[in-house]
């Protein structure tokens, strides 16, 4: 029996108290599962946006999307996740990862590092903060997020929640430039995670993030920006991406069920300006999450 969908939507701007309780409440009012913010210079500060957001709610987990471990001291960090917790009763999923942008950590004059000190400072970050919320009797689900191997091996190890981007670093970027990765690579990512998991107890719920989405019968009218800007994709190219929702109310809603087929993908996220054109396919998966994908892209099978 596969397991069912959750959906979250992560919210990416500041707003004043009546706004921010409003955009929460309209999260709530779509059927999402999970109000989610980022960790990103610019944007929304993730702890005290959490709370106001369990205050606006009553039913929607709420949760960091992810956190960027080198802006954060552990001690410090497990100070606000067990506050966090108790404010918001009980709903706090906490997600952390290496962060990626390296523009943010200059701004904030904090270091950097390679990618192997990122991934070192996440793994003490993870086995500090553990220790912490264990001696505070703070059981939060985690989730970890990241695509490389050491950290797909921490979060087999850790995780509750593992959340694949479905796309990766632009060489040499250092304002976060991503591109995606296509179905085989991310079949390969998701089975090297299987090998790393192998031997939990307890299946870790998967989570991918989802870059666009567009419920039109004009797929390539809705997808002409990104393509003008990105010369080197094709439009059947960016359609078989697993991060782009672009297509009718059916193929869309058969996708996301054949995301979970191939992939094992039950929890998926949506930014903040997809969240109303992603409603109805909540709804939809809502009143019939179990119906055979038919999707002509994704199918069921690995290629």
């Amino acid at each position: 029996m596969p397991r069912p969908f959750r959906f979250g939507a992560s919210l990416l701007t500041s707003a004043p108290a009546d706004e921010w309780r409003a955009r929460c409440r309209r999260v709530e009012e779509l059927g999402y599962d999970v109000i989610l913010v980022p960790d990103h210079l610019g944007m929304v500060a993730p702890f005290p946006a959490l709370v106001a957001a369990a205050d606006a709610t009553e039913r929607p987990r709420v949760g960091t999307f992810v956190l960027n471990a080198g802006f954060w001291n552990p001690t410090l960090l497990a100070r606000e996740v067990t506050t966090t917790d108790e404010l918001t009763g009980g709903r706090l999923e906490l997600g952390l990862g290496t962060g990626y942008v390296r523009a943010e950590h200059d701004t904030a004059g904090l270091p950097f590092g390679s990618p192997g000190e990122r991934v070192d400072q996440l793994r003490c970050t993870i086995d500090e903060l553990g220790r912490l919320l264990d001696a505070a009797k703070c059981r939060v689900p985690l989730l970890l997020g990241g695509n490389g191997d050491r950290v797909l091996r921490l979060t087999a190890e850790h995780a509750d929640i593992a959340a694949f981007a479905g796309a990766s670093l632009e060489p040499g970027s250092t304002e976060g430039r991503l591109a995606p990765v296509d179905a085989a690579g991310l079949d390969q990512r998701v089975a090297r995670y299987r090998e790393f998991a192998a031997g939990r107890a307890e299946p870790a719920e998967l989570n991918l993030l989802i870059q666009r989405v567009a419920v039109t019968d004009d797929p390539a009218s809705a997808l002409r920006p990104l393509l003008d800007r990105r010369p080197d994709l094709t439009l059947e190219h960016v359609l078989d991406l697993p991060v782009m929702l672009v297509g009718s109310l059916e193929e869309i809603t058969a996708k996301v069920r054949a995301l979970r087929d191939r992939y094992g993908f039950s929890y998926l996220t949506v930014l903040e300006p997809y969240m109303e054109a992603f409603a109805p396919v909540v709804g939809e998966l809502r009143r019939n999450p179990l119906a055979a994908p038919a999707h002509p892209l994704l199918g069921s099978s690995h290629e």
